[in-house]
C-alpha cells in the first residue's frame, strides 16, 4: 500500500509545486491563528506556523488516516528582521512596497512533515533585491488585484516578478516551497514521486 501524502494548504502554487516534482497529493486546508508571539522572530514564526498547520491537519483528520504524511509550509517575508506578512488593505500594500522598494529582504518559507508521532520542519532563507519602484509602479500593480492576498505584497511567479532584480538562493522556495528541500524531507519518510 502506497503513502498517502496530504498537503494542509488550498494553496494552489504549493499544489502545483508538488505536482511539478511529481508527488501526487491531496489537499486538506487548515486555518489556524497566524498572529506573532511577543518578541518571535521571523524564523521561529515561520517555522511554529508550517509545524501548527502539519500537526492541526493531523488532528482533525480521521484515524484513517493515520498513516498519511502530511506537508504543510508557511511563507514569511522579513524585511529589517521584522515579518511583513499579507497586506491588511491598500495602504498597508503601498507602504510594505515602498520598504520593499530599490532594497534585498528575505524570504522564509518553513515545511512541517508529520507522521504519526514523527515530526521533521526545516526553514529555507532566500535573499530578494528589488528594484527601485515609483509610486505609480506601486499603484499599478495593487490595481491588478495581484498584490491583495501575498506575504509581503508580491507575487514573484506573477505580475510582481517584474520588480525583482535578482534572487539568491531558492525561487520555488519565494514562490512557496523549496523544491529541493521539500523532496528530501519527504524521501525521508519515505514519500516517494
Amino acid at each position: 500500500m502506497s503513502t498517502v501524502l496530504i498537503l494542509a494548504s488550498a494553496s494552489p502554487r504549493r499544489t502545483a509545486l508538488l505536482n511539478q516534482i511529481g508527488f501526487s497529493h491531496r489537499q486538506f486546508p487548515v486555518d489556524i491563528d497566524e498572529s506573532p508571539l511577543p518578541d518571535e522572530t521571523p524564523a521561529a514564526m515561520v517555522a511554529r506556523l508550517a509545524a501548527q498547520k502539519a500537526l492541526t491537519a493531523q488532528q482533525r483528520l480521521d484515524s484513517a488516516s493515520e498513516k498519511a504524511v502530511i506537508l504543510a509550509s508557511d511563507t514569511l517575508i522579513a524585511f529589517d528582521k521584522q515579518p511583513l506578512g499579507k497586506p491588511a488593505d491598500k495602504a498597508d500594500c503601498l507602504a510594505t512596497l515602498r520598504q520593499l522598494s530599490g532594497n534585498t529582504h528575505e524570504v522564509l518559507t518553513a515545511v512541517s512533515v508529520i507522521q504519526g508521532q514523527r515530526q521533521h520542519t526545516i526553514t529555507v532563507t532566500t535573499e530578494v533585491q528589488f528594484a527601485p519602484l515609483t509610486d505609480q509602479d506601486i499603484e499599478q500593480y495593487w490595481a491588478t488585484g495581484e498584490p491583495a492576498d501575498k506575504a509581503g505584497s508580491y507575487a514573484i511567479q506573477g505580475i510582481g516578478g517584474q520588480f525583482v532584480k535578482s534572487v539568491k538562493g531558492s525561487v520555488s522556495s519565494v514562490i512557496g516551497l523549496p523544491l529541493y528541500e521539500t523532496k528530501c524531507l519527504l524521501n525521508e519518510f519515505g514519500v516517494t514521486p
